[in-house]
């Protein structure tokens, strides 16, 4: 066989190996992300079993701990609606009612368990600081 025929042939194998690869990646990734829901997106949707990531206000004065376990309730950002948490695992120090947090929540009845150690508590000060930098 031709070497320039040769090459050609590799560069051909290795240029459809590649983009079977990529198109793979994207694929995978876009179908492993999941967009995070509202509370009452929840209360409309949430299938039991399945997985959802949460994200919404802790409502003030809803923490209460139980040994290990957290119990509070997540509301809307802008709305009433909310959603009662059980949650087992690690909490930021900057954790108590009116923070934002995205919490990987599954449906169990009328409650809502929290995947360990998924708990991330969205820290005001840094958007605040964002905003008030951009509007001036």
């Amino acid at each position: 066989m031709d070497p320039a025929r040769k090459r050609r042939v590799r560069l051909v194998v290795a240029l459809s190996a590649a983009l079977v690869l990529s198109v793979a990646l994207i694929y995978q990734s876009f179908s492993a992300s999941s967009e995070a829901r509202t509370p009452s997106q929840l209360l409309a949707s949430a299938d039991a079993g399945r997985s959802y990531q949460l994200t919404g206000k802790v409502v003030d004065g809803s923490i209460k701990k139980v040994g290990t376990t957290y119990q509070f309730r997540v509301r809307d950002r802008n709305g009433k609606a909310s959603v009662p948490i059980r949650y087992t695992g690690s909490v930021a120090d900057t954790f108590r009612g009116g923070r934002e947090v995205i919490v990987t929540v599954k449906r169990e009845g009328s409650t809502f368990v929290g995947e360990k150690d998924s708990l991330v508590t969205k820290c005001p000060s840094k958007f605040q600081e964002q905003s008030k930098t951009q509007s001036t």
